[in-house]
């Protein structure tokens, strides 16, 4: 019964998409409005088919209802509550269903919230998102599909991949990375439409700004949750291998980061038009291919899922996208002529120009690099290995350079500067930048490029500081001059810039705790006998034996070590590796004492009987902490950014508010802020 359901729900959603797409479509392209009601009602089916179809897999997990093929192949009746949920999202079929859900829960969003907005864009912006929901529609119903029926049912499951279960980040990590991915079919509906209509007017690109940056926001969190994972619980001493599953998650980060730049420019100047546009398209094929890299199992990665049956299917979308993408580009691009131009080398548009090549560069070398042994297979019938070394290359100074332009861009005007106002304002920052170089050279650090990072770094969050306080000073200005009157210029700009500002401290954090911890990172290994100890910075690791202990749905081993830190406290880590009853291998769960300053991680790697001895690998990473605690900082300056402006007015004042008020003196319109 549960399957038959399912079933027919995946089925009614890709009706309802089918529709939608249809009518979304023909009605935007014949500019009439008569469609726009059944289109709206095609979205509501689709969302409540793919939320029904996903409740009721969820309800066949927690009721370990084998009789269903995906429920037996992933699911155990030891399995805690909690994973059996996780469940829904641990396998190929499971993670395309929820896959669905999401979509239609952003479609659903999107025409709530313009519903009575850009009319003369959402049949065709709707028809587009709900044409791509056909696709995954058909996946779900096809060769992904998770309702398949066993003729015989077995009485217990595998449950979810071993690695799935070891840590709760798996909880989180995974719906954060496909809010990313599949939010990233909204702005490529809205520029979709643009093009087609031929105009992209300044109203249609305030809502292509704001759903670009959502899923931005949740692909940047779901990536650092998962280099989190990767440290937490692989047990091999790092947070990111330039694995190309991460690499997948990475390339539509670059490109959606490079588009929210280059639109500043579009607003201000007129300019980049269609180059914006090719950046929010490329931004969306860029998640298919990584969604592609991830479910087709083609590459070997902890991340991915097994072979599978979808990559042929996957690769002719790929293909559809790529030619109608480039098709749409060459026909409707020349409507989108740029109306302004860059006068001066030393300008903001010319920064930001810059940044986007920094970031299209950075993207073309982590996709070469990771589709080269692909191709290189398929072509010499030879697999070679791209590793570490040909990343760092290009990602080493492509980050430094990004870093730099940070606080370049906001410290320069728009249009043709003033020189020496310029360089009054850089006068400070580069100051202390250099300090921070030569204090960090002082302590002891070594090398060119962690050192360059944190001189630059020292002369961006100086700059950044200092644009966060300009628009407080705006308001608080606006505020006394307009007391009693309307206010009614919009304060939306102001809001999206200070965001964005809050924003760049949480890179800067980032940045820096990955120079740090890849430059001075101190690692020692060796195996102890009980009472040994082995010493590592300051530390001594101390072995008092081995411990043992069996949860609900794993057994595992843990080696007791008795830390003593550079200070003097001791306390005691648990180092373990983790059994599960159907799996050959075991799991490891490092120990980790974090602390603000660094992280001491130790890994067990072996034991012998009875815990004589037990093997471990140790390491020091400095500041590493600050890569995850930059999350908070991250979703803050979006919110700000997201955060909707309203238009106040006055006490005793009924007029409306307008914008055709003239902007305040040193105003964020003034200052040509982003």
């Amino acid at each position: 019964m549960n399957a038959t359901i399912g079933y027919g729900l995946v089925l009614g959603a890709l009706v309802c998409a089918a529709f939608g797409a249809v009518v979304g479509l023909t009605s935007g392209l014949r500019k009439s409005e008569a469609g726009a009601q059944w289109v709206r009602r095609a979205v509501w089916g689709f969302f409540l088919c793919m939320a029904g179809s996903n409740l009721t897999m969820v309800y066949a997990l927690v009721t370990d209802d084998f009789s269903i093929k995906y429920v037996a192949q992933v699911g155990s009746r030891a399995t805690p509550l909690v994973f059996k949920i996780v469940a829904l999202w641990s396998a190929l079929e499971g993670s395309i269903l929820f896959w669905g859900l999401i979509m239609g829960t952003y479609l659903l969003a999107f025409a709530l919230v313009h519903r009575n907005e850009h009319r003369r864009y959402m049949s065709l912006a709707l028809g587009t998102m709900l044409g791509v929901g056909v696709f995954f529609a058909f996946l779900i119903a096809g060769p992904a599909n998770p309702w398949h029926v066993l003729a015989q049912v077995p009485p217990d499951g595998p449950g979810p991949n071993p690695l799935l279960q070891n840590h709760i980040l798996m909880v989180i990590h995974p719906p954060m990375l496909y809010c990313g991915y599949v939010g990233m079919t909204v702005p490529f509906g809205i520029a979709v439409a643009g093009l087609l209509r031929g105009e992209i007017g300044d109203a249609w690109m305030a809502p292509l700004r704001r759903w670009i940056l959502i899923p931005w926001t949740f692909l940047s969190v779901g990536i650092i949750l998962g280099s989190w994972w990767a440290y937490a619980v692989l047990g091999w001493g790092g947070y990111w291998a330039w694995d190309p599953v991460e690499n997948a998650s990475f390339l539509p980060w670059l490109t959606a980061t490079a588009f929210m730049h280059s639109t500043m420019v579009q607003e201000r100047k007129q300019m980049l038009r269609l180059w914006t546009m090719s950046l929010a398209l490329a931004s969306f094929v860029l998640t298919i291919l990584g969604t592609f890299m991830t479910r087709s199992g083609i590459f070997n990665s902890v991340h991915s899922f097994t072979q599978s049956d979808i990559g042929p299917t996957f690769l002719v979308f790929i293909a559809f996208l790529l030619v109608f993408s480039i098709v749409l580009l060459a026909t409707r691009g020349h409507l989108l002529v740029a109306k302004g131009n860059i006068n001066s080398v030393l300008s903001r548009e010319t920064s930001i120009l810059v940044n986007n090549l920094v970031f299209v560069a950075i993207t073309f070398t982590v996709l070469l690099g990771t589709v080269y042994p692909l191709i290189s297979e398929a072509v010499r019938g030879v697999r070679v290995s791209v590793g570490e070394p040909y990343f760092n290359k290009m990602a080493v100074p492509g980050g430094i350079a990004v870093l730099f332009l940070m606080g370049v861009g906001p410290m320069l005007p728009w249009g043709t500067p003033d020189k020496a106002a310029v360089r009054r304002q850089v006068l400070i920052p580069a100051a202390v930048g250099g300090v921070v170089s030569i204090l960090c050279y002082v302590v002891g650090l070594r090398g060119v490029y962690p050192l360059l990072t944190f001189g630059i770094a020292g002369f961006v969050t100086v700059i950044t500081l200092r644009e966060l306080v300009a628009p407080i000073r705006v308001r608080m200005s606006e505020r006394k001059e307009r007391l009693g009157t309307a206010l009614v210029q919009s304060v939306s700009k102001a809001r999206r810039r200070f965001g964005g500002y809050v924003v760049h401290l949480g890179i800067i954090l980032i940045i820096v705790a990955i120079a740090a911890s890849q430059s001075y990172v101190k690692h020692t290994s060796g195996t102890m006998k009980i009472g040994e100890s082995l010493k590592l910075d300051g530390y001594t690791l101390k072995y008092l034996g081995t411990t043992e202990g069996k949860e609900a749905h794993r057994a595992f081993v843990a080696a007791r070590m008795e830390v003593t830190t550079p200070s003097g406290k001791v306390q005691e880590f648990l180092p373990r590796l983790n059994y599960y009853e159907r799996s050959t291998d075991p799991v490891g769960t490092p120990a980790v004492r974090e602390s603000p300053k660094e992280d001491l991680y130790m890994s067990l790697m072996a034991f012998s009987e009875r815990g004589a001895t037990a093997s471990l690998n140790v390491w020091v990473f400095p500041l590493v902490g600050w890569i995850w605690y930059s999350i908070p900082v991250l979703v803050l300056g979006s919110l700000i950014s997201l955060w909707p402006t309203r238009r106040r007015v006055a006490v005793g004042s009924s007029a409306p508010a307008t914008s055709g008020a003239p902007p305040v003196a040193g105003s964020d319109m003034n200052r040509g802020a982003a």
